[in-house]
């Protein structure tokens, strides 16, 4: 196992591998391909959601990553090697039942049509996608209201979710309990609310996080460090700009700005692809080369090296890119590099 780190009762890799193109942009067999060579490398934890694939999520194949992974489960005969992280989603998932998100009394239901999929008896992190109440991710944070929901009404629906996921756990379908697009004071409510309920306790956050997008540094780097929460951090290439394969304005067809557009969309990867977040792209690219380091590989290794529990979640529509993710995951970043990491943050903060 990579790099083994702690979630609550489980030992996982310290590195995940997503899995939200596979059944999309990832035709099947080489989703499975990537599965395998992520175990070969020693990562175990895989993190998908009942709304994979993406971008975007619709009707036909709402749920097919999941069976994707069920049928690597299924013809591969390793289930106990690997640690399978799944989320409901919330209820701006759209085609996930009529778009109403979870609730105290569809939450069983949404793990066990996610067990059916992948074929299996649990899963070891059941995740919530995005909070109930709203969410300041995904470029929501320049807007964001708090004023949406009562602190009451919150409360009420954490302490339903939890009860039902204790009961959840306590069959054996779930063994640890996960949020996604989390706030500090949403995941203190989650945690008093396991108090209040005997329900699962908070283990991991999955929140967007890396040389771009540095939200998380403060206060939810001092919550997950103090109360052993570890962040699952998605898009640490910030939807591939620190690639490279953007610089210059250039949008390749088979990159995800590119099938983005394809489908209809501005291929702006989520608001990321800003003349300002290039500006920064460029800038990392040229730091990381200054200092002799690939710019993949350093961003990665940045993640899995903060002063708070970390994992960093690494995903490919191909193949080719997986195997230049994995052939980077023994670098470590010295004095130097961390200090010239730090003062391009100082030149870059918030970049999009």
């Amino acid at each position: 196992m990579l790099d083994p780190r702690k979630l609550g009762p489980l030992t996982v890799s310290g590195v995940c591998l997503g899995t939200m193109t596979f059944g999309r942009d990832t035709p099947e067999p080489e989703a499975l391909a990537q599965m395998d060579r992520a175990l070969a490398a020693g990562i175990t934890l895989w993190d998908t959601a009942e709304m994979y694939p993406v971008n975007p999520a619709t009707a036909e194949t709402h749920g097919r990553t999941e069976d994707i992974i069920g049928a690597w489960i299924a013809s591969r005969g390793r289930r106990e090697d690997v640690q399978i992280a799944t989320k409901a989603s919330g209820p701006n998932g759209g085609h996930t039942r009529d778009g109403r998100g979870f609730t105290p009394d569809t939450i069983a239901q949404a793990v066990d049509d996610s067990l059916r999929r992948l074929r299996t008896d649990r899963v070891e992190l059941y995740q919530l996608h995005w909070p109930a109440r709203g969410s300041y991710a995904f470029r929501q944070n320049w807007t964001y209201d708090p004023r949406k929901t009562s602190k009451a009404e919150v409360q009420d629906h954490m302490d339903g979710i939890l009860t039902a996921l204790r009961d959840i756990v306590a069959a054996g379908k779930v063994r640890a309990f996960g949020l996604s697009n989390e706030s500090a004071w949403g995941t203190m409510s989650w945690l008093a609310a396991a108090e209040r309920t005997g329900g699962p306790r908070v283990v991991s956050v999955q929140n967007e996080y890396g040389p771009l997008c540095r939200l998380y540094d403060t206060d939810m780097a001092e919550l997950g460090q103090k109360e052993d929460i570890t962040l699952l951090a998605y898009s640490p290439l910030a939807a591939g700009l620190l690639t490279g394969k953007y610089s210059g304005g250039e949008v390749p067809a088979d990159s995800r700005a590119g099938g983005e557009r394809s489908r209809g969309g501005d291929g702006m990867l989520g608001g990321r692809r800003t003349a300002r977040g290039m500006d920064a792209a460029d800038a990392w690219g040229d730091m990381a080369r200054g200092l002799g380091l690939d710019p993949i590989h350093a961003a990665i290794a940045f993640v899995r090296q903060r002063p708070f529990p970390a994992v960093p979640i690494i995903g490919a529509t191909r193949l080719a890119q997986l195997d230049h993710l994995l052939s980077g995951l023994d670098l470590r970043l010295d004095d130097g590099a961390l200090a010239a990491i730090d003062s391009f943050h100082r030149a870059h903060p918030l970049p999009y």
